[in-house]
């Protein structure tokens, strides 16, 4: 039996899935009475190629029945735990972010009546810091030239 490709399987419905699946396991079964009475190597060498095949018949049909209970569990309100993100087990248990940003009463009253002060500093503070490194730059041009001097 040739190798069985998995593109193809994708295309098959379950019924056919599980009917190849079955042809797969009477044919590893018929090879390996084969080794044991002592079959030619051709049939040996096949029991590899007919357990893999096997395993994809299975990862195909695993697949599709996780994408069917997804497509099932879409909307709901809480999906099973198989279906649901493994991540570590300390960020399963944090906070969600609609409930991190909750805030109690008290908070929400406190930051209605103290709000963030504007100030009407900036204007001073960017002019001090123009000031100050025009100042810096002249500074190092006189020492580049008396440097140059020398």
């Amino acid at each position: 039996m040739a190798r069985i490709k998995v593109h193809e399987l994708r295309g098959k419905n379950k019924a056919e899935l599980q009917g190849q699946l079955k042809d797969l396991k009477a044919e590893l079964s018929l090879l390996r009475v084969a080794k044991v009475t002592g079959g030619a190597p051709n049939k040996l060498s096949k029991i590899k190629v007919v357990r893999t095949s096997i395993a994809r018949v299975l990862t195909v049909i695993s697949q599709k029945q996780k994408s069917a209970l997804r497509e099932a569990y879409k909307n709901k309100k809480l999906l099973p735990l198989d279906l649901r993100p493994k991540k570590t087990r300390a960020i399963r248990r944090r906070l969600t972010k609609h409930q991190l940003s909750l805030k109690t009463e008290r908070e929400k009253k406190h930051e209605k009546y103290f709000p963030l002060r504007k100030y009407a500093v900036k204007e001073i503070a960017t002019f001090f810091m123009d000031t100050v490194n025009s100042y810096h730059l002249s500074v190092k041009s006189e020492t580049l030239s008396l440097g140059s001097d020398h």
